[in-house]
């Protein structure tokens, strides 16, 4: 695996980019990162975690694939290829967009990472549809501290790269007024090892189309996620599938992670649509309509959370290995979108929790693949990484397409599954998208 970077001048941070890159290794539709040392605990001091060199030892050939490099690389000080700021792509829909964060414990849980840290909490990003003109400042990205470990763990350590990544542009305003009316819920659960910020694009288009839009950090699982009082809590389950003694140790744990997300998300419905709402604008959901949709393991604890909380009414796979599989007994005839690479994920092609997934889904579904995609494809990653001149021959589709295809058909999806609403672009192959194939095994 290689990237090229354009108008960039090779250098020593560029090659052990590279090098760190091909080096990681992912279970199928998993971002699986190294080991992370110096895990946080809610008595200990901010954490403060190194990647290790050391990736996960791989699992069958059929069960793997590289992880994506279009990540990000150091940018050659000086180089006037590399953009001051960073932005995602400008959200389509009718709406401005508003941003608050909550952060939540569940007393009920222990964290079952790391039970010294006590109860189970989540940090949360909503983003709802809102009144023009209203709210404070842009939402910042993600904070610098989470930026410098996800970068980190990609064998990454410029000072100056955690502030640019951090810093990137979005659409959407703090302390927005929200628009009048009551819109559809959808839940966003972040690939294994991954920050919620790096579904950030996706949220506010949903939003700028008349979505509340929930998406969860969830503690340990990720390669850093601020507190609020300024903690830091590094990925205690990467450490754990990394300790496992073969591939069947590390499927095990996988599986307990989508299970313990769909925990995570019945808590997190409680909490925005109970009695007693965490969120301040709570009454602008409509509880009837609730969607979720996730990348990676994200995907399979979509599948996981409508399997145990029939409150879920349509589900999303963005091109995650099923390691907690499809309900043998289906979903109770809801719907469900397995949105994947080409051909990593098309039938027989490698990852059969697919195949066995789709036989047991009883309701509207849609199998869809998408040409010269990756594995980050469906995230932030192509749009931050292409505006930094990063090229990955193994995924060239581009970002403006990366961001189209995923937009589109996400939507298309929610608009039919939770509004009624006619969605011929899920009817069959279209020129305006000429990378998406149906797949009908």
């Amino acid at each position: 695996m290689t990237i090229f970077l354009r108008n960039r001048r090779a250098g020593a941070a560029a090659t052990a980019t590279a090098l760190a890159l091909a080096s990681l290794a992912a279970l199928a539709g998993t971002a699986t990162p190294a080991s992370a040392s110096g895990r946080a605990t809610a008595s200990g001091p901010a954490a403060t975690a190194t990647a290790t060199a050391t990736a996960l030892v791989p699992a069958s050939a059929a069960a793997l694939k590289p992880a994506s490099p279009a990540a990000f690389a150091s940018p050659a000080s000086g180089d006037p290829a590399v953009p001051a700021a960073l932005t995602l792509p400008r959200p389509t829909g009718p709406y401005a967009t508003g941003r608050d964060t909550l952060f939540l414990t569940d007393h009920e849980r222990t964290d079952p990472w790391v039970p010294a840290a006590g109860a189970r909490r989540l940090l949360v990003s909503l983003h709802y549809p809102a009144r023009p003109g209203s709210g404070g400042a842009p939402a910042p990205y993600m904070p610098e501290a989470e930026a410098r470990l996800m970068l980190a763990q990609r064998g990454l350590d410029d000072p100056e790269w955690p502030g640019l990544v951090a810093a990137t542009r979005t659409f959407s305003r703090t302390d927005a007024r929200p628009a009048p009316g009551r819109f559809p819920l959808v839940l966003l659960s972040p690939g294994f090892g991954t920050p919620r910020a790096t579904l950030t694009g996706l949220a506010e288009q949903l939003a700028s189309r008349g979505y509340v839009v929930a998406t969860a950090d969830h503690p340990y699982e990720s390669t850093g996620t601020e507190l609020p009082d300024g903690r830091v809590l590094t990925c205690a389950a990467c450490d754990e599938v990394a300790a496992q003694p073969d591939d069947a140790g590390r499927r095990k744990v996988l599986a307990a992670v989508s299970a313990g997300r769909a925990a995570d998300f019945s808590f997190l419905l409680d909490r925005l649509t109970g009695p007693r709402p965490a969120w301040r604008h709570a009454r602008a959901i409509d509880a009837r309509r609730v969607g979720m949709a996730g990348h990676s393991i994200g995907g399979d604890a979509a599948a996981s959370t409508m399997a145990a909380d029939r409150r879920v009414d349509a589900g999303v796979n963005m091109d995650g290995t099923f390691f907690d599989p499809v309900a043998a007994r289906g979903l109770g005839g809801r719907p469900f979108l397995m949105l994947g690479t080409d051909p990593g994920h098309a039938p027989g092609a490698g990852d059969l929790s697919w195949d066995e997934g789709w036989a047991r889904l009883d309701g509207f579904k849609r199998w869809l693949t998408v040409r010269d995609s990756g594995h980050f494809t469906f995230t932030d990653t192509p749009a931050i990484g292409e505006q930094l001149g990063i090229v990955d021959p193994d995924a060239p589709l581009s970002a403006a397409r990366s961001t189209a295809v995923t937009r589109a058909y996400v939507t298309a999806f929610f608009d039919r599954s939770l509004r009624g609403r006619p969605a011929r672009l899920l009817d069959g192959p279209t020129p305006a998208h000429p990378e998406v194939l149906f797949q009908r095994p």
